[in-house]
């Protein structure tokens, strides 16, 4: 099988040439567009998740041998998670390569932080099952490695750290809601609010719900946190 030029250009970008290029083909196939006879990408993201998880989990207990579970924790959520997966597939250009279906495309799939994500996964189970561990364990290290020495030691993200500043002071959860949706449908900016039972709020924009919300809660943890002091 012979890649075409988007993907031979992709795999300069990512450091890694495929004996199988299959593999990459069905990496970067979203569901949208995957058939019998052209197999998606969902079961490469699942083995990725696993891989990406085993080689951060190893690299964080190299980098401090003296934290404890309760330390490791959040820095690993931070190093794994979707934002995270797809800021690294920003970096190699994956989105250009993606094979969409026409709802995908007209929607901005080439920009979601869930399909970059995935799809950044199902790259590195690629890499596994054409070259096996250490080789995908090398891919990982050289890419997530400004991420790895710049985690910071406390990472939770902020809707778990509001939710803790909450719950410290007998609170319910906050509670998050989608105020206002602009821009076109395939690049579309959500402003979301976040508010405490007491009555605090704040609000932030991003492309997607999520960056959003982690945004707000950033906004008022921080503004809460001022309060306190």
């Amino acid at each position: 099988m012979r890649l075409a030029a988007d993907l031979l250009a992709f795999q300069g970008r990512l450091g890694y040439s495929f004996r199988r290029p299959d593999l990459l083909v069905r990496a970067v196939t979203h569901a949208s567009i995957g058939s019998a006879t052209r197999p998606d990408n969902q079961r490469l993201e699942f083995l990725g998740d696993r891989v990406l998880g085993l080689v951060m989990a190893e690299a964080l207990l190299f980098a401090d041998e003296t934290a404890r579970e309760g330390q490791l924790a959040p820095r690993f959520n931070a190093l794994v998670r979707k934002e995270t997966c797809a800021d690294v597939a920003r970096e190699v250009g994956l989105g250009e390569v993606l094979k969409l279906g026409r709802s995908e495309m007209l929607t901005g799939g080439r920009r979601k932080e869930a399909l970059l994500g995935d799809a950044m996964e199902a790259v590195i189970a690629a890499v596994y099952q054409d070259a096996g561990f250490e080789t995908a364990r090398a891919l990982i290290l050289r890419l997530w490695a400004g991420r790895i020495a710049a985690v910071e030691p406390d990472a939770r993200d902020a809707k778990t750290s509001l939710q803790e500043w909450a719950q410290a002071r007998a609170m319910p959860p906050p509670v998050y809601e989608e105020a206002g949706r602009s821009g076109p449908d395939h690049a579309p900016v959500f402003t979301v609010r976040v508010v405490l039972a007491s009555g605090e709020s704040a609000e932030a924009a991003a492309g997607s719900k999520r960056v959003a919300e982690q945004a707000a809660a950033r906004m008022l943890l921080e503004r809460m946190e001022a309060g306190d002091g």
